[in-house]
Formats: structure tokens, C-alpha cells, sequence
């Protein structure tokens, strides 16, 4: 899908505040509400807009830790990692997964109340996932940046 100035100013602004009007971004990119409506649902059709969500903090809901896991599968064969994968996406607590080059296979950010839940995680679940070999664990001291705005070019 080619993008044009108005899709990515219109990405810019939903990223910011996807609860907007469609009249108020139509007003701040420079459409009337209908061209602007049709901008949008053609973004979510193409899969450019995935979902619209509600961030949270992660605080205030008593979920202070943030554990990035360093994964490394014992097997590295097209079901073993299948496998990982699957299990660990039914995961609350694993928020994102990545595949990663270097030394290890697997990186997981994973969000509990405090060191004893993952510590119980880790015992009870994480290393008793498929595949897994080896785990390291290392704990976020203070979050520094956070965003989910993808750092797209509005002209």
C-alpha cells in the first residue's frame, strides 16, 4: 500500500490519541470527516492499523517489574521453535517475544508484581516451556523510555 501525506499524518495523530474524532483529525490534517473516515478504515483493511487499544500503567496496577529473558532452545528445528512459540504466546505475563540473532534464540519482556511472582513464573513456567535449554533473566532497575509511536515522517 503506498501512504501519502495524509495517511501518515493521520498514523501520527492516531498513534498519539486514537480516541480522536473523526472530525478532529479530519480538522488537523486537512480532510472533511467523510475522506477522512475512508483514509482510515483503508489503513485498518490493509493491516497498517492493527488495533486501536487503551495503554495502562503498569504501576498504578501494581506490576512493577520488568524482566527481559534471554532464551536459548536446546533444539533449533522448525517444530522445536514452533513449539516455544506457541507456548510462551499463551503467556499473560510474557508481554512481547522476539526472535533474536546472537548468542541466544529467544528475548521476552515479561511483567509481574514483584521478584517472588517471577520467581514463580520461572520455576512453575518458563523453564518448563518446550525446547527450553537455558534462561537468563535480567531485571529493569528504572524504565528510562517508553513509547508504542513507531517513528514514522509526517510531512
Amino acid at each position: 500500500m503506498e501512504l501519502d501525506r495524509y495517511d501518515l499524518h493521520i498514523l501520527k495523530i492516531l498513534q498519539n490519541d486514537s480516541s480522536i474524532s473523526m472530525q478532529d483529525l479530519g480538522a488537523q490534517i486537512g480532510l472533511s470527516h467523510t475522506p477522512c473516515w475512508r483514509r482510515v478504515k483503508k489503513l485498518e483493511e490493509h493491516g497498517v492499523i492493527i488495533k486501536q487499544v487503551a495503554l495502562l500503567n503498569s504501576k498504578n496496577l501494581d506490576l512493577d517489574v520488568n524482566v527481559f529473558v534471554h532464551v536459548t532452545l536446546r533444539q533449533h528445528h522448525e517444530n522445536a521453535l514452533n513449539r516455544f512459540e506457541e507456548a510462551v504466546s499463551q503467556l499473560t505475563e510474557v508481554v512481547e517475544c522476539y526472535t533474536v540473532s546472537g548468542e541466544t534464540d529467544f528475548l521476552l519482556r515479561v511483567v509481574v508484581k514483584d521478584v517472588e511472582a517471577y520467581e514463580k513464573l520461572l520455576k512453575g513456567t518458563l523453564l518448563q516451556l518446550p525446547e527450553v535449554g537455558n534462561l537468563s533473566s535480567t531485571f529493569a532497575l528504572r524504565q528510562v523510555k517508553y513509547t508504542t509511536e513507531i517513528p514514522i515522517a509526517a510531512s
